[in-house]
């Protein structure tokens, strides 16, 4: 069984009354971010207001997997760009409503999995993306990246980073790391404010609290 957050102003579907998982149902996102809500998957209604799904969408990317709950009608306007992980047409059958919440509930549950507001970091699969699209990166980029967001809130010199990310062996200096910073910035696009600079110190990858408001 799993922790269903209900993201809806109406009633809850009628398909989720079915199932056996502990669903706790809040009326917008903000709110949801207000009270600090866990869940294993966050269950967005999109049957009646597409426009405020896909902002909520957005405002919970990375808190928790995704399931967008989308009448036909809307199905030519979704787009993975909202930021939703999956998305289920309203009517199916409760079988596969449970399926994919038992999907996104296991993909939640990776520890190895490094989510902070829309970025995501699989280093398994050494992939990484932001909003759903992949994000092309070097081998230093990426490890660069993940390094951050392995420590979030916590200010890391360029000394701890040129040892932990280009390894203690390296003797370029570390302006590097403002170059490879500067890179890994322009990629991240608007999102680039999850990496902060502390004068004089290094770097600063936002805390999950900062995430959540910025993402």
């Amino acid at each position: 069984m799993s922790e269903v957050l209900l993201i809806s102003e109406a009633e809850p579907p009628a398909e989720l009354a079915l199932l056996s998982h502990q669903v706790s149902r809040v009326h917008s996102a903000a709110q949801a971010l207000a009270e600090g809500t866990a869940a294993d998957v966050v269950l967005i209604d999109a049957r009646s207001d597409l426009a405020g799904a896909r902002a909520a969408c957005r405002s919970l990317a990375g808190t928790a997997p995704i399931l967008l709950f989308v009448p036909v009608a809307g199905l030519a306007l979704i787009s993975t760009e909202w930021g939703f992980t999956d998305f289920i047409v309203a009517g199916s059958e409760p079988a596969e409503l449970e399926a994919r919440i038992r999907i996104l509930a296991r993909t939640g549950s990776d520890p190895d999995l490094l989510v902070a507001g829309p970025i995501r970091v699989d280093p398994a699969a050494y992939s990484a993306s932001i909003e759903g699209e992949p994000l092309d990166l070097t081998y230093t980029e990426f490890e660069l990246l993940r390094y951050l967001m392995q420590h979030p809130g916590r200010v890391l010199s360029r000394e701890t980073l040129v040892s932990q990310v280009w390894g203690y062996d390296y003797y370029g200096g570390t302006r590097t790391v403002d170059v490879h910073v500067r890179r890994l910035r322009a990629k991240l696009g608007q999102f680039d404010t999850y990496i902060g600079t502390v004068r004089n110190v290094g770097y600063r990858f936002a805390s999950t609290r900062e995430a959540q408001r910025v993402g």
